[in-house]
């Protein structure tokens, strides 16, 4: 019986520093069969020549991560997309579990998260409240490595086109469809944001920013306090 083809779609943005992981992780994580994409959106490091030395399959296509991604999902013909953030690894043969997650009813679903770093209680208790939160309300971050069939992402216009909060929006619109599968395995992402910014200031304004677009805030508005320095 042949399996349906799935597709890991990785945004990249100067992220050859963690290439090098993220290809040894691909490589013990899925079955050869399963096909790998990064989509570079302008790095100015040496992104796309790291990508090349570990036979990693890229294009490029203008920055922002929902624009990336987008490109990448549009660049193939699978009919199962996972979405990757470069610093996340997944865990061993994920391509299976995500094909047995969407053979059910449901379309779409991601994987709990675990967060590695310093902290060994504050990113802990990170991941274990984002995957509590994610069950609660059905909703997904890029950090969990959203998968779906292409027929759902097709349904909803793939992500929507806007700098901040597209894993939610489009999470929002996949619960229309289905339910998502939330499954137990963990992915493994960087604490590089919460420690760089401090894990609890962090988590306040992500709490604040979350509130503010499901009150209305456009998400642009929302873009620029996130990247505001300091």
């Amino acid at each position: 019986m042949n399996r349906p083809a799935l597709v890991v779609v990785v945004p990249v943005l100067n992220e050859a520093a963690n290439l090098p992981d993220l290809a040894r992780n691909l490589r013990a994580s899925l079955a050869q069969d399963t096909h790998i994409l990064l989509v570079d959106g302008g790095s100015q490091d040496d992104t796309v020549a790291v990508a090349a030395t570990h036979g990693l399959p890229l294009i490029t296509s203008p920055p922002g991560r929902a624009c990336q991604m987008n490109a990448g999902a549009a660049a193939t013909q699978q009919p199962l997309l996972l979405f990757l953030h470069a610093d996340t690894h997944l865990p061993r043969a994920a391509d299976d579990r995500v094909r047995d997650a969407l053979m059910g009813r449901s379309g779409w679903g991601r994987f709990d998260v675990s967060i590695r770093g310093r902290s060994r209680v504050l990113l802990p208790l990170v991941a274990t409240l984002m995957n509590q939160r994610s069950r609660l309300t059905g909703i997904a971050t890029g950090d969990q490595a959203l998968f779906m069939r292409r027929e759902f992402f097709d349904a909803v216009g793939g992500f929507p086109k806007q700098p901040l909060m597209e894993d939610i929006e489009i999470s929002r619109r996949l619960g229309r469809l289905s339910p998502p599968r939330c499954l137990r395995a963990r992915v493994d992402t960087s604490g590089r944001r919460w420690e760089h910014n401090g894990v609890w200031r962090t988590i306040l304004l992500m709490w604040q920013l979350r509130w503010a677009y499901w009150r209305g805030a456009p998400a642009h508005v929302l873009a620029q306090r996130y990247h505001r320095p300091g």
